[in-house]
């Protein structure tokens, strides 16, 4: 004999309602059923909603002809004016007295199921089965508390097995849900979601050999589908961890619904009648004793705090705070103490937080007026994330994840077997907390989710590496790279899923115009994102000053936009302390040296004690190119800078690099690498640029003076001597504190001096190396190895 339970959805009008009438027909052909339903569609939203405007005088008419049209329409031929005129009666009354009682409530609210039952024994006799309507309150009795009925067990099974005595085998029973009577005959309900707990009651009572429940979707999942959409299906769950899941908001199943059926061990199945060839989740005894199931949430609850001196050692003030809450009919959900006992907290339902606090400040007002208490306090600004599990190694990694993302827990609970963890949070971080810690747990990849600045030559070359290497990437080292959105000075786009390869063109089309950084910040908050990753391939000083702000809201950084390391030392030592303070990180290879490693190699020879006395070198790699090929041709000077200008090896404005101030930044900037504390002012930079052309102008009109530039580029050539190549060098001596950039004469057989195309060369002098430096060299320049550079800090967030 099995026991077939369907909840509302399964039973709406339409094809939901007929394939449920083709699975209960199928079974019955199998064997002995019982089947249990709830009320129809939305029926018991609808009763509660006229109830309550009943009694605020409001007009409820037009809802309860809606109402009973809804459950004719099916089967026209059905007679529910008895309903029909017991409901408007009860109405009728509530808005006479402009109140209702919980036992007038639960009456109303009954009808939802007696409805549904003899809707569905009607359809069942019509195709020719034998059906029986069965009201469940004349054989499920229960206490007398309205609303949340408690079950009188042996009585009631005593009812049902009786009943059931001589029932014919070839009859549907077809049960109310929800719903029972006390004593007293009067009716009374099982709470939320009733209905299933009815069901395993009927199959412990006559001992049936499966439960199945039907419902909307596929069985249980990992997490709830609406907050995390990569949630998997569990296939196999035991009774226990079943039962933990319905007590901390897995909404399928009732808290009380598996209790019933774990002393006679029948299984229950979680089935969807909407695709009723899916096998489902399977409920028995054992499971199938593998790791982590499931991660669920719950937001109806409060927090519920004490904390003072009166806490501290004396005996017998936990007994009073429970004895209290007991008393007034509040269960506790989860409870965390300190070890000076000083404080204590606990989890409730949020409906009963004012009755807690009155309850507790009665109990203990002696306390509080001697200060021995400081206060009770409440707060309903949080959420409940369970982790049902018998291996919870994963926690440190997931507690240090939901760190990073400034989710801090308020309390944590374990469970004494060890069964499952609790972390209580604010609840407008549960969605997000919940994605972060399901990843960790069930995810095969970690997800970035990535914003991009710019759309320049970096940026646009970078954005094609990514969408071209999303699948390698996560194949190969488990990570999605979701890039959200990307603005440039004109248009700001953002996407809810990943950007394809034509973003360009999505840009243009769907970007806005009017925008501020606040946008994307409101954009990560509502939709939970987790991971976010600032990439900044601009030259924009605003937008450097803006990377604090990005830090407070969350965000790490990649940039090779130099602006941030090279401000006054005052904003760089404060936006470093804020990185720490809030766990952020910033990455920026790249602001030196393009692709190479340079600014870690750097950094780990700092951090091992090596004393760095100096670095030389040619640090831009378009500047590199230039004197490579100008100091080995015969071509004028403008030629070979217009080619380097076509190549995109020079920032858009070609004086930026001939200014010098790019390689003096890049020398700053590894000077403070090596805790040096230097303004950008306080670098000897030699321009590259004849002191007649420094005057105010447009680039276009700097470009019109080729001739003076060639002149002036030339008599600094015609001196250099047989085997001397010019080079624009910087060097950093940490002994004397000179920072320097200028044009060099530098022989063609040194390492300098042999450089080709656009590459950079550093000279890493230390007391370790001696009188041979550490050598860096490849290329400097270029808008595929600078975006590969910044790529590659990207990969390395995904480590942290």
């Amino acid at each position: 004999m099995k026991v077939l339970k369907f909840g509302g959805k399964s039973l709406a009008n339409g094809a939901p309602l007929e394939s449920t009438l083709q699975i209960i027909g199928s079974a019955a052909r199998l064997s002995k059923i019982f089947v249990v339903l709830s009320a129809r569609a939305d029926a018991t939203d609808i009763l509660e909603k006229m109830i309550h405007m009943a009694a605020s005088g409001d007009d409820y008419q037009q809802e309860f002809d809606v109402f009973f049209n809804y459950q004719v329409a099916h089967t026209p031929q059905l007679n529910l004016a008895d309903e029909r005129y017991s409901i408007g009666r009860m109405l009728e009354g509530v808005a006479l007295l402009g109140e209702y009682s919980l036992k007038i409530k639960d009456q109303l609210l009954a009808y939802g199921e007696l409805i549904s039952c003899r809707t569905v024994v009607h359809l069942l006799q019509e195709r020719g089965h034998k059906a029986r309507f069965v009201d469940a309150r004349n054989l499920i009795k229960t206490d007398q508390k309205y609303g949340s009925a408690q079950v009188l067990h042996e009585l009631s099974r005593e009812n049902f097995q009786s009943f059931f005595a001589d029932n014919e085998p070839g009859t549907i029973e077809v049960v109310t849900g929800f719903i029972g009577s006390n004593l007293n005959n009067q009716t009374t309900t099982l709470g939320r979601n009733g209905s299933n707990y009815t069901a395993t009651l009927v199959a412990s009572f006559l001992e049936a050999s499966e439960v199945q429940n039907w419902t909307n979707v596929n069985g249980l999942y990992t997490a709830n589908p609406s907050i995390v959409p990569d949630a998997q299906i569990i296939r196999h769950l035991s009774f226990r961890e079943a039962n933990e899941l319905a007590n901390f908001g897995m909404h399928i199943l009732h808290a009380k619904t598996i209790l019933p059926l774990i002393e006679k061990k029948i299984p229950i199945r979680i089935l969807n009648s909407f695709n009723p060839g899916d096998p489902g989740t399977f409920i028995d005894e054992e499971g199938d004793g593998k790791g982590i199931k499931a991660i669920s949430a719950i937001q109806d609850v409060a927090l519920v705090s004490m904390e003072g001196r009166g806490l501290l050692g004396k005996v017998g003030i936990d007994g009073r705070i429970f004895s209290a809450l007991s008393a007034a009919g509040i269960s506790v959900r989860i409870i965390s103490q300190a070890s000076s006992e000083r404080g204590i907290g606990f989890i409730i339902d949020a409906e009963h937080a004012k009755l807690a606090s009155k309850a507790l400040n009665q109990e203990f007002y002696k306390e509080i007026e001697l200060q021995d208490i400081n206060d009770i306090t409440i707060n309903k600004e949080v959420a409940v994330i369970s982790i049902i599990s018998r291996n919870l190694q994963f926690l440190d990694i997931a507690y240090s994840s939901l760190n990073r993302n400034n989710i801090k827990p308020i309390l944590m609970a374990n469970t004494i077997n060890g069964d499952h963890i609790s972390l209580v949070v604010s609840k407008q971080q549960m969605r997000k907390a919940v994605i972060i810690i399901h990843g960790h747990i069930f995810g095969a990849t970690k997800r970035l989710n990535v914003f991009l600045f710019g759309k320049g030559n970096v940026g646009k070359t970078l954005l094609n590496q990514l969408v071209k290497s999303k699948v390698r990437i996560k194949e190969r080292r488990g990570l999605l790279i979701n890039i959200f959105g990307i603005c440039d000075s004109k248009k700001l786009l953002l996407r809810s899923h990943d950007l394809g390869e034509k973003w360009l063109e999505t840009l243009e089309k769907e970007g806005v115009t009017e925008y501020s950084i606040d946008d994307i910040f409101s954009y990560i908050s509502k939709q939970h994102l987790e991971n976010v990753v600032v990439v900044d391939n601009t030259a924009s000083v605003k937008l450097a000053e803006d990377y604090p702000r990005f830090i407070q809201n969350g965000c790490d950084i990649v940039a090779s936009n130099k602006h941030a390391n090279t401000f006054e030392m005052g904003w760089y030592n404060t936006f470093r302390e804020q990185l720490q303070n809030n766990h952020r990180q910033f990455y920026y290879e790249t602001n030196v040296g393009a692709g190479l490693p340079l600014i870690d190699t750097i950094k780990l020879l700092h951090a091992s004690g090596d004393f760095i006395y100096k670095i030389r070198g040619v640090f831009s790699g378009s500047l590199s190119y230039i004197f490579n090929k100008y100091s080995e041709s015969k071509l004028p000077f403008f030629s070979v800078l217009k080619e380097a200008i076509e190549k995109g090896l020079t920032e858009p404005d070609p004086r930026e690099d001939l200014s010098g101030k790019d390689v003096g930044r890049k020398l700053l900037i590894l000077a403070r690498e090596l805790d040096l504390s230097v303004n950008f002012r306080d670098v000897h930079i030699e321009s590259l640029i004849p002191k007649s052309l420094r005057k105010e102008m447009t680039k276009e009109e700097f470009v019109t003076h080729s001739e003076e530039l060639n002149t002036w580029f030339e008599s600094i050539k015609e001196k250099l001597d047989q085997h001397e190549v010019l080079r624009y060098v910087g060097e950093l001596d940490s002994v004397t504190g000179r920072l320097e950039v200028k044009l060099d004469r530098i022989s063609s057989k040194s390492d300098l001096g042999s450089l080709s195309g656009a590459d950079s060369i550093f000279e890493i002098y230390t007391e370790a190396y001696g009188e041979h430096p550490l050598v860096i060299r490849g290329a400097g320049a270029g808008a595929e190895v600078t975006a590969r550079g910044v790529f590659s800090d990207l990969l390395r967030l995904s480590t942290v």
